[in-house]
């Protein structure tokens, strides 16, 4: 299956030009049929079949898997989560912190990357402290002048905000080399770049499927690193028999690793849909989709001027962020003639996120109604 013909099969893209997918990607129909039929299945015919549980843990099982081989990750270090947001939170309260902590987040991080910081700040004293960046790039030496003193190193693969790509490899071996954690934010990535975790070495990986897989909402997934929690004290906040080893014995025992990390009855139909948004990906193949996404981001930018475009012109993702004056209203105006993309919080710029499920003409469309065609 090539791009285009997968774009046919997506309904949401008939309706409009959809450049917002770093925000959300719509699905295909045989990802929405895959959830359908597992709620289905899971309610009509697995109560007298086996059962609903059973049912539900093949799902989470099968989920884990596809999980694992997008990341290059074992089935074993994958936790299924509703989110991102949901993943960071769950290693954030997994610690036992005090005042003495300190966590180091960059300045590009999506509130997802923030907030849980903060509210270990106001509960717990932690210290968080943020690197400033310039144009959406990390300086190494000012990774390095804050390591000794850092408990958890939280940033991007991918930035939200520029479409960068950070130097996690070489964070995690200086974070590494002072004693501290890194926990990445991934999220940008999956399904647009490819994501090697074995590679980058960091301790926790968090992502979802909702963005640029096309899997639906609540198709979360947390990777933690083998062994950790032999290395550190991971007690996550919540608990349930998904948490641990037996959950009728006299003493609870967490499972090992990320399976700790899992607690209780969740829907299997959002990972239904993952699992099928993976295949989907692996059908098309990514190497053709980063191929495809490097050409129609680089007709856009060929079309954006040097001072108005504040992502690299040099390609590195299909996030594209281009400085206008009054962000929202040109973002209204847009939706008015039926082109989708955001407002960043910072700086006054809209983002168009370019799939390889657009067209040339969805970039033209773009270009023209912002008057740079």
């Amino acid at each position: 299956m090539t791009p285009t013909e997968l774009r046919e099969t997506i309904p949401a893209l008939e309706a409009g030009t959809y450049l917002n997918w770093g925000a959300g990607g719509p699905s295909p129909r045989c990802v929405v049929e895959a959830a359908e039929s597992c709620l289905e299945a899971h309610e009509y015919e697995s109560p007298t079949t086996g059962g609903m549980y059973p049912a539900a843990f093949d799902v989470y099982d099968d989920a884990r898997t596809a999980v694992a081989g997008l990341l290059g990750a074992e089935p074993t270090d994958i936790a299924l989560t509703e989110s991102t947001t949901d993943g960071i939170n769950r290693v954030a309260t997994a610690f036992d912190w005090d005042e003495t902590d300190v966590v180091v987040r960059t300045d590009l991080e999506h509130s997802s990357g923030i907030l849980p910081w903060q509210r270990l700040e106001r509960e717990y004293g932690v210290e968080v402290r943020v690197l400033e960046t310039e144009d959406g790039r990390l300086d190494l030496e000012d990774v390095k002048a804050v390591a000794s003193e850092a408990t958890l190193f939280c940033l991007s693969s991918l930035t939200w905000t520029h479409g960068t790509r950070l130097p996690i490899a070489d964070v995690v071996d200086v974070a590494h080399d002072a004693g501290a954690l890194v926990l990445v934010d991934a999220v940008q990535a999956p399904g647009q770049v490819p994501v090697d975790v074995a590679e980058w070495g960091a301790d926790f990986v968090v992502g979802s499927g909702h963005k640029w897989l096309v899997g639906p909402f609540g198709s979360g997934f947390l990777y933690v690193r083998p062994g950790l929690e032999a290395e550190r004290d991971l007690v996550p906040a919540a608990i349930g028999y998904r948490s641990v080893v037996d959950a009728n014995a006299p003493e609870y025992r967490y499972e090992a690793g990320a399976r700790r990390f899992e607690v209780g009855t969740a829907s299997p139909v959002a990972h239904a849909g993952l699992i099928e948004a993976i295949s989907l990906l692996e059908e098309v193949g990514l190497e053709r989709v980063t191929s495809r996404i490097e050409t129609l981001t680089g007709q856009l930018k060929a079309g954006v001027p040097d001072e108005q475009l504040l992502s690299p012109r040099a390609y590195e993702s299909g996030l594209v962020t281009i400085a206008v004056d009054e962000p929202a209203a040109t973002v209204d105006r847009l939706a008015e003639q039926g082109i989708v993309v955001r407002t960043l919080p910072g700086p006054d710029a809209i983002r168009a996120s370019v799939h390889a499920y657009n067209t040339r003409e969805d970039v033209e469309t773009l270009l023209a109604a912002l008057e740079m065609a």
